[in-house]
């Protein structure tokens, strides 16, 4: 058994990556916050003004199907648009392949140096990449984009987690309402509660402090709300309305 062979099996691969491509994670992250804040906000400016609760209701539900529309619509557009870009590069870096594949050899041979390759390394390597050519446009694009043409982001995976990650985080305020109870209050409170779920969820994915990530959410949306309610307060309700 060869030494590497006896390093491998006395320090196995103990640890996973997730997927950090943009895609699921970062949609569902985004919605749920976007619509925790935005109904929180709602709900808060609408009630600062005096508003019944049947007003909050409608104004949350009409706010939380508009949200999650938007919020999908955009995400969808968004994550397409960025991968047809790439697409698009894709195709110029397989033209230069085509047209000039000596330069584009000496390309890939400096990027390998300076990761740390010795020359003769890198010029085997490049060499033997280029021997596959749709391979060589995939390591070049990697290399110089910093994104890997097969790990592109579902537009329809993300348009889906971040509507259905609005729609729950939109909810959340307006539960206390739903269960037949007026208090803005508590309302607020159970919104508060969820911004700081959903932070602490957020900063666990990303391996950052959990506590730290609870309370910056929570500051975000109490700076979102307070000023929504306090337009709401100084706006308030036409007498008869």
């Amino acid at each position: 058994m060869t030494n590497s062979e006896v390093d491998e099996e006395m320090n196995p691969i103990s640890h996973e990556h997730p997927d950090v491509s943009g895609g699921q994670v970062r949609a569902a992250t985004f919605g749920a916050m976007d619509g925790l804040v935005t109904n929180i906000s709602l709900v808060a400016g609408v009630g600062g003004a005096g508003a019944s609760a049947h007003t909050i209701i409608l104004s949350g539900v009409a706010g939380l199907i508009a949200g999650a529309f938007s919020m999908a619509l955009g995400e969808f557009t968004s994550v397409s648009t960025q991968n047809e870009q790439l697409d698009a590069e894709v195709e110029v870096e397989r033209s230069e392949i085509e047209k000039n594949p000596g330069g584009e050899i000496h390309e890939l041979i400096e990027m390998f140096t300076e990761m740390g390759m010795t020359e003769e390394t890198a010029t085997t390597a490049a060499h033997e990449i280029h021997q596959d050519p749709e391979g060589a446009v995939d390591v070049h694009i990697t290399q110089e984009l910093g994104v890997a043409p097969s790990d592109k982001p579902s537009p329809w995976v993300a348009a889906i987690s971040s509507f259905v990650m609005f729609g729950i985080g939109g909810v959340v305020p307006l539960i206390p309402y739903l269960l037949g109870f007026s208090s803005l209050l508590l309302g607020l409170s159970v919104g508060a509660v969820g911004l700081l779920i959903a932070g602490g969820v957020a900063a666990y994915v990303t391996r950052h402090p959990i506590a730290r990530g609870a309370l910056r959410q929570l500051c975000f949306g109490v700076i979102a709300a307070g000023a929504t309610y306090l337009v709401g307060l100084a706006i308030g309700i036409p007498a008869g309305g």
